[in-house]
């Protein structure tokens, strides 16, 4: 992943997963992520557990 990462703001979140996964699926969508980015990380971080997802979150955006 050499481009620059869409930044994830994910304050007032407060450990929801499906709140993360809201605001993660808006910001692929606000930078124009193609269909096979969007696809491959929904398979990444969905796999997984809690941890899973945050880690996820951290390789896919710049989250804040």
């Amino acid at each position: 992943m050499g481009e620059q990462k869409p930044i994830l703001e994910l304050t007032g979140t407060d450990g929801n997963a499906f709140a993360i996964l809201g605001k993660a699926f808006r910001a692929a969508r606000t930078a124009g992520w193609p269909k096979e980015r969007n696809d491959a990380f929904k398979a990444k971080v969905t796999l997984g557990d809690y941890d899973n997802l945050l880690a996820t979150c951290m390789e896919y955006f710049d989250v804040r």
